[in-house]
């Protein structure tokens, strides 16, 4: 491996590392609890977000706990009792905007991951992971402060955030690693 690609695996590393170093252990220990202690979960991302979105789906079907990715034809009404946890991580994206409020008039409750605090989405949150790592909406001119294109410092947390989360959701539900295994589906 050459020095040049050393060095951006370091500091790609380093980024993620301190985008992570700066997250809240409170608001992951009460998003734990939240879906722990959900009725049944459904969840949302676009584009790239997507899809650690659903990676994190997968794991919380292996934990045993209910979920739903939104646009699955399984995906069942939300209501009293549900979290809906939809990842923007500019805070603005129109589709996260709108479901987060159908989700709302429907008595659910809003689980938001984003970077942006002040964005809209979050004021439509009723609890926020803030996840403090540029993102499309801050990757141009002066404010571009990760080496890592667009959104991928934001995704690449998002993928460590959800495996962290899945041990604590483990230990807190008491899932052992035999039961989650049980879980996968053999249909590979």
């Amino acid at each position: 491996m050459s020095d040049r690609s050393e060095n951006l695996f370091k500091t790609a590393l380093d980024e993620l590392g301190g985008v992570l170093a700066r997250m809240d252990d409170s608001q992951i220990d009460a998003a734990c609890k939240m879906l722990a202690e959900a009725r049944q979960i459904v969840v949302y991302g676009c584009g790239r977000e997507a899809l650690q979105v659903k990676g994190f789906a997968m794991r919380l079907y292996h934990l045993g706990l209910p979920v739903s990715v939104v646009g699955d034809m399984t995906t069942p009404p939300l209501g009293p009792g549900d979290v809906f946890l939809a990842s923007s991580g500019p805070g603005e994206t129109s589709t996260v905007l709108t479901l987060m409020r159908v989700a709302r008039d429907a008595g659910a409750t809003n689980l938001l991951l984003t970077a942006q605090a002040g964005s809209s989405a979050a004021g439509l949150a009723d609890a926020t992971l803030l996840i403090p790592a540029q993102t499309m909406a801050n990757d141009q001119g002066p404010q571009r402060t990760s080496v890592l294109p667009m959104g991928s410092v934001f995704e690449g947390a998002l993928f460590l955030l959800f495996e962290v989360m899945v041990l604590k959701l483990q230990s807190l539900i008491g899932a052992s690693p035999e039961a989650m295994r049980a879980r996968h589906t053999n249909m590979e």
